[in-house]
């Protein structure tokens, strides 16, 4: 467990210190901000003393807010809202991503719009300093926000519902976990790490189904996913390029007069690919040249889910919120600037597959490579690689699906009052999906690239920045000298360890 980070303000909580939380970091709050959270819950009790109608707090949810709840109804209602709502099943959300959910709510607890005690941020803490993992479903977010994932998540606090346990603490990168092995009765965990179930004061429950931290944190992970997809992309583009010996000019720095996005990109490429050999031909496949504009597609697409993220940090996503001295209603759960962004990402990370599985394809094609067709040893009695094209091709396919736009399709649920969504906490999973087959892709490009370079003899003079990946993989994988099983192969390539090695 890393040291904890000490907490004076809300902005201390920022999205690098979020993943780290993912990744073991705890945090504590300093007592100057636990200080400044009570003074605000306290403005925001005194009021609701006074009488103050507030939603989900005085009266029901959804449907039912036209009814108003009695002093003892408004005590357990708190409490109650957690009950009904955990409608999901497995599989679980990973540990990792839990952890992160937990800190971004922590985080907007901290901005005071929740209005919620310094005990409720305190005991997020503890949650985390104590490694306890709700047991959160990946999928079936339905509408009004996230309240069912958030049920599930938050309901331990207080003692209902399952923690993940040693050997259900979830699995993988694409936002799918556990199976439902391993979970344990929050309550009893609770009572083994010496901590009482948690009672909710006023407003705490309806605040902890509130905002959209699960697609904040979600899309978080999904950013830093996506630089490294494109790394491994922009690694197979280069050594394509290299090992077809395509023309250099479309990934020139006048290509890039006035986009200071697509110049980085370029410049990534040359350093890979410069200084080139002749040219086999005047005019790569298109697939070759436009290799820079796509990977700044997706540049420019994981700039825009980090911007979203953090106006969702710092925004107000309760709702309702405690703003300006009194209870407002408000539209931040609605959580479509986050699923607009993770969509755009997985639209682009698409569009890059189908551009990568192209130019696999071109490079089984003796008159494009002038090697042995489909990269075979001996043709014909050898298959070589083009069964890690047809890899690649069924990676594409299954990505196509994942490029729906979340929000596209309404349904109505509560009999009309919730009568909109965004789906934006599906959104982030689709991309963090669409990002794990793109390891795949991009490690099958990788793979026929090395066959490729491995065919055209050591007599060749390979770009610096080519070489030193060539002999990166040459550390984790071998030529194809005759058929073999490549699926351990491309398994090793997507990890991705590869890219840093030498």
């Amino acid at each position: 467990m890393l040291p904890a980070l000490v907490l004076q303000s809300a902005a201390d909580l920022d999205a690098s210190a979020i993943r780290q939380v993912g990744d073991g970091l705890a945090v504590r709050l300093a007592p100057g901000l636990a200080a400044q959270v009570d003074a605000q819950s306290g403005r925001a009790r005194a009021l609701l003393r006074d009488g103050a109608q507030v939603y989900g707090v005085t009266t029901g949810m959804g449907s039912l807010s036209g009814v108003r709840l009695s002093p003892a109804e408004q005590l357990a209602h708190q409490r109650n809202l957690l009950l009904g709502r955990a409608t999901g099943s497995p599989p679980w959300l990973p540990a990792a991503d839990v952890r992160v959910i937990l800190a971004v709510r922590l985080r907007t607890f901290l901005s005071g719009d929740a209005a919620v005690s310094a005990g409720l941020c305190e005991r997020l803490a503890d949650f985390l300093a104590a490694g306890i993992v709700p047991a959160v479903p990946a999928d079936g977010a339905g509408s009004a926000g996230e309240i069912i994932q958030l049920a599930h998540c938050f309901g331990p606090l207080v003692g209902i519902g399952s923690v993940l346990g040693s050997s259900g603490d979830g699995h993988g990168s694409d936002g799918h976990g556990s199976d439902g092995q391993g979970v344990r009765p929050a309550a009893a965990v609770l009572t083994e790490h010496g901590l009482r179930p948690y009672e909710l004061g006023p407003k705490e429950g309806i605040a902890l189904l509130a905002g959209v931290p699960g697609a904040t944190g979600l899309s978080l992970l999904a950013e830093a996913e996506a630089r490294s997809v494109a790394a491994l992309l922009t690694a197979g583009a280069a050594l394509s390029i290299a090992a077809v010996q395509a023309p250099v000019d479309p990934y020139g720095e006048a290509c890039a007069r006035a986009d200071e996005t697509l110049g980085l990109v370029l410049n990534r490429l040359r350093e890979l690919i410069c200084p080139a050999r002749p040219p086999r031909m005047l005019q790569a496949p298109v697939s070759f040249r436009v290799a820079g504009h796509v990977l700044t597609q997706l540049e420019r697409a994981s700039d825009a889910v980090a911007a979203a993220a953090d106006r969702a940090l710092a925004g107000v996503t309760d709702s309702p919120a405690f703003l300006d001295g009194t209870f407002t209603g408000t539209a931040g759960f609605h959580g479509i600037d986050l699923a607009a962004a993770c969509d755009h990402v997985a639209a682009a990370v698409v569009h890059a597959c189908e551009v990568s599985a192209a130019r696999i394809h071109r490079l089984l094609d003796p008159a494009v490579t002038g090697l042995p067709a489909q990269l075979a040893v001996r043709p014909g009695p050898g298959a070589g690689l083009v069964a890690v094209h047809k890899r690649a091709v069924g990676e594409v396919h299954a990505l196509r699906r994942l490029a729906m736009p979340s929000p596209i399709g309404l349904i109505e649920t509560s009999s009309g009052q919730e009568d909109v969504q965004s789906f934006a906490w599906q959104a982030a999973i689709n991309l963090r999906t669409a990002l794990r087959r793109a390891r795949v892709v991009a490690a099958c490009e990788a793979l026929t690239a090395f066959q490729a370079a491995s065919m055209a003899g050591a007599d060749r003079a390979w770009p610096p920045g080519c070489a030193r990946l060539l002999g990166n993989l040459r550390q984790v994988i071998e030529p194809v000298d005759a058929d073999r099983p490549l699926g351990a192969d491309i398994g090793r390539l997507a990890g991705g360890q590869w890219l840093s090695q030498g």
